[in-house]
């Protein structure tokens, strides 16, 4: 495969067909419209992620999906299960959390509230946080980091797993995306 960026979009296929779309790729993500596989930028060009914000958690049902990283910020859909949480945490960039589904304890710099689906929560950099599971189902919700906070291809089932690869040093933003200095 070349160039900077592969564009795969397959979701169409998905959703008419219900099934794989008839191509092999080494680690999918199923159901984006687009997908950026690459060690570089992003091209300039539009990402389209379909009903983003309705499809969760059935279309992300992992604990964290990188969808697109730019220079300057990061998608992620996140997937916390039943009694789950994302886990105490300070990020040196601002992150927004979107709420597609489920109820949360938000826990940010010392203050709690209750998030639920259409809820936006702002962390500012170098905030300690947590946000726990305390609904029935699970806890579905897009986050953007500003500027990115894990590898442009970061994909993990579990929160055991995704704090692994962080502590192995996996996870690491792409060099070419600007950093908090």
């Amino acid at each position: 495969m070349s160039g900077l960026t592969e564009i795969v979009i397959y979701h169409t296929y998905r959703h008419r067909f219900n099934s794989s779309p008839p191509i092999h790729l080494s680690d999918p993500y199923p159901l984006h419209t687009v997908t950026q596989r690459s060690m570089a930028p992003p091209e300039h060009k539009m990402a389209v992620f379909e009903r983003a914000t309705t499809a969760l958690p059935s279309q992300y049902a992992d604990f964290r999906t990188v969808l697109w990283t730019g220079i300057d910020s990061q998608l992620v859909a996140m997937t916390i299960p039943v009694g789950g949480e994302i886990g105490e945490e300070v990020h040196h960039v601002d992150q927004h959390l979107i709420f597609t589904s489920g109820t949360a304890k938000a826990i940010v710099g010392g203050e709690e509230r209750d998030v639920s689906a259409g809820d936006l929560v702002i962390v500012p950099q170098g905030t300690q946080h947590n946000f726990v599971n305390t609904g029935p189902t699970a806890l579905s919700l897009l986050t953007v980091y500003a500027p990115a906070e894990h590898n442009e291809k970061s994909r993990h089932k579990t929160k055991e797993e995704g704090d692994a690869a962080e502590d192995a040093g996996r996870d690491e933003p792409p060099a070419w995306a600007h950093k908090h200095e």
